[in-house]
């Protein structure tokens, strides 16, 4: 990936800088004010690594979603709930592992942690990108259409919108702990290759996209029942599509949602072209630290630290980028 262009799907990383980096008994990083700081220390130090490793990250940022998608999120509010419940309770009794579980799963993306992480990468030079709709769609569009060489993000959709691809764990560090299980593992990015993937499955991307569908979505949380990823896939690699499945191995009265246009929202989402060349800039060093120091009380000595290592990981970008690809020559 080096000197190559990422779209970095912006709201799932900060939901990971969010839920992660906390304290032992899950109390997100927050400045003298209370105000966290968690997603603003994601933002600016694994930023910086991505930089230094010489690759370009480009965040898109979500717009509006859509309405198909309420469901989903009123879905995921009640989860949010129900964790900070738990939270409270475990708090009264002490049960710090716990305090930390429920904590990282109540996160919230607020539109002010939004606002304040695109203000953070502006200032740090990188390119930031509103999307229309889905930033996960907007994404996968800037990599099928060349302006990015891959997606970044932790949800395997960005394939059903269209990347050709996907990275995931771009944003992620460290080591990770398997649920409920006092086990880490070490994380690594994973390389996906759509047209790799496609071939080795003998699928199109519609018939992908029908997979999920049975299985669920965000547009259809609760597929069809009964059925898992590989009933699914045996069934569409059988019979082409939902609609040759109907009547055979899929009951019509199970499938009560519009399967055609959610496949619809996945083939043709609402995405817009870049309006300006994608390219990283020069920092703003003071609005950094005003940004950083000045209104969240970050330690000054390490953002000037890390404004140094954001300087000499440009370089390095740059120069990867204006170098050959061996890709060119395959």
């Amino acid at each position: 990936m080096k000197g190559k262009k990422i779209a970095i799907d912006a709201y799932n990383a900060i939901y990971q800088f969010l839920a992660a980096i906390r304290q032992t008994d899950g109390t997100p990083l927050m400045d003298s004010k209370g105000r966290p700081t968690s997603h603003l220390s994601g933002i600016f130090y694994r930023t910086i690594n991505i930089v230094e490793s010489g690759i370009i990250p480009v965040y898109v940022f979500d717009g509006k979603p859509p309405e198909e998608k309420s469901a989903e999120l009123r879905r995921r509010i009640e989860i949010k709930e129900k964790a900070m419940e738990k939270y409270e309770q475990a708090r009264k009794e002490g049960e710090i592992r716990s305090m930390k579980k429920y904590a990282q799963m109540s996160s919230r993306l607020t539109n002010a942690v939004a606002e304040e992480s695109k203000e953070l990468l502006q200032a740090m030079g990188i390119p930031v990108l509103q999307a229309p709709s889905e930033g996960e769609a907007e994404a996968a569009y800037l990599t099928h259409k060349g302006y990015t060489w891959a997606s970044a993000s932790q949800d395997y959709d960005s394939l059903l919108f269209g990347a050709d691809r996907l990275v995931r764990n771009l944003t992620l560090s460290g080591k990770r702990k398997l649920p409920n299980k006092d086990v880490y593992v070490d994380i690594s990015p994973q390389f996906i290759d759509f047209v790799t993937l496609a071939k080795k499955l003998e699928l199109s991307r519609e018939q992908l996209i029908d997979i999920g569908i049975l299985v669920g979505t965000d547009y259809n949380p609760e597929g069809v029942k009964g059925i898992g990823a590989k009933t699914a896939l045996k069934i569409i690699k059988k019979y082409g599509s939902i609609e040759n499945a109907i009547g055979k191995d899929l009951d019509e009265k199970d499938i009560d949602f519009d399967y055609k246009h959610i496949r619809k929202l996945f083939l043709d989402p609402k995405v817009s072209e870049p309006n300006s060349t994608i390219e990283m800039e020069n920092p703003n060093e003071d609005r950094i630290r005003e940004i950083l120091v000045n209104e969240h009380d970050f330690n000054e000595d390490r953002v000037a630290n890390g404004i140094a290592r954001l300087h000499k990981g440009m370089k390095i970008s740059k120069n990867m980028e204006r170098q050959t690809g061996l890709d060119k020559w395959f």
